[in-house]
């Protein structure tokens, strides 16, 4: 399940993932999410704080995330990826590869310097 993170700067739109990830969460937080942040800021700087495995995003949710980072493929500026699991830096590196922003893997305990990291200017 993906359900939106509060208390972030407007301009960072950020989520946390628990269970298991459907592309019905993606289509319903993720999608109008990044678009809402994109139109508003020209720009996305996202949080993602994954509280699952990786594992645990079926083959549609790949598919939909696949499908919001093309639609906003030029206004990615900063991805920051919070997890336990070591597979992240694979997951953010997939990331930085797939997209023209920077992307940075961050631990459970860093979560507050993924979110100062987020709203620097490089």
């Amino acid at each position: 399940m993906l359900t939106e993170i509060t208390g972030l700067p407007d301009y960072i739109f950020g989520v946390r993932a628990t269970g298991e990830v459907t592309s019905n969460d993606l289509k319903d937080v993720l999608l109008p999410g990044l678009s809402r942040t994109a139109d508003r800021f020209g720009e996305i700087r996202y949080l993602l704080v994954l509280e699952t495995e990786v594992k645990n995003f079926t083959a549609g949710a790949w598919i939909q995330d696949a499908k919001a980072g093309l639609k906003n493929f030029t206004k990615w500026k900063k991805i920051a990826v919070v997890s336990q699991e070591k597979g992240v830096e694979w997951f953010t590196d997939v990331f930085t590869i797939a997209t023209p922003g920077q992307s940075k893997g961050f631990k459970p305990e860093e979560l507050e310097q993924a979110k100062a990291w987020l709203a620097a200017e490089d």
